[in-house]
């Protein structure tokens, strides 16, 4: 059975102090969480330390929100898989649509960092989706095929998690049709061609609308923005509740 995995990304927000103050507030609406789903939180870089040191004995996981290809070399600004894991990192994002607009990461690019993260077995979460134009146009599936083609290439899918993003639902209130997320992320798990990976979906993802997202046969978890900035939205995002069909 899969297991969810509910992950929270920070972006440029939080101070260490406010990392601090953060856990101090989110960890104890954890104590009663379901077996069956993970909790995980991606801070700055800057913020991983001491957030770490602030999940000492807890089972909230930590991410990271990009990693490098290399050990170690001359890349000024990069962080490597050794580093991360060096602060109790376990998961690493990559190919988050950010990056890939803001620093022209390509699917290569985004391959060779994921491979590099499994290899320190840390377990990448690889971003996939398609912006509005491309919806517009009807390319959805050509895209996303592409970059799950090209982005998980040698990858293993039991030690990976697959986030499908679509570009034009993150940060602006929109949110894809629970349906047509499920749609794509049926699709994405017949590419990857393994039943059991673990698919999020993410895009303005709220506390009003957690339940419905999960209640989907093909979405094993979220990846979270604005809203895993507030401990107490994050922490109902995490009890999230599937209603029970008889």
């Amino acid at each position: 059975m899969r297991k969810a995995v509910i992950a929270g990304n920070w972006k440029m927000h939080m101070t260490c102090a406010e990392a601090r103050a953060y856990a101090g507030s989110f960890v104890p609406q954890m104590a009663d969480l379901p077996d069956d789903r993970v909790v995980v939180l991606a801070p700055p870089f800057t913020a991983i330390a001491a957030l770490s040191e602030a999940l000492a004995g807890t089972d909230i996981k930590l991410s990271s929100q990009n990693v490098h290809w290399d050990n170690g070399g001359a890349y000024t600004g990069s962080i490597s898989a050794d580093m991360l894991k060096e602060h109790g990192v376990s998961y690493a994002i990559v190919g988050h649509s950010e990056p890939r607009k803001y620093h022209s990461e390509s699917d290569e690019q985004i391959n060779r960092r994921a491979l590099s993260a499994q290899a320190a077995d840390l377990i990448p979460i690889v971003c996939v989706g398609e912006t509005d134009s491309q919806r517009s146009a009807r390319e959805t599936e050509r895209v996303i095929r592409r970059q799950v083609e090209q982005s998980l290439e040698d990858l293993d899918p039991s030690r990976m998690v697959v986030a499908y993003e679509p570009i034009w639902a993150i940060g602006t209130g929109k949110t894809c049709d629970a349906a047509e997320a499920n749609r794509i992320c049926g699709l994405i798990r017949s590419w990857v061609g393994y039943q059991d990976v673990v698919i999020q979906y993410g895009g303005s993802v709220k506390a009003d609308n957690i339940d419905q997202l999960m209640a989907q046969s093909d979405i094993d978890g979220v990846l979270v923005g604005g809203a895993s900035l507030d401990p107490i939205s994050f922490a109902r995002i995490a009890q999230y509740r599937v209603p029970v069909t008889i």
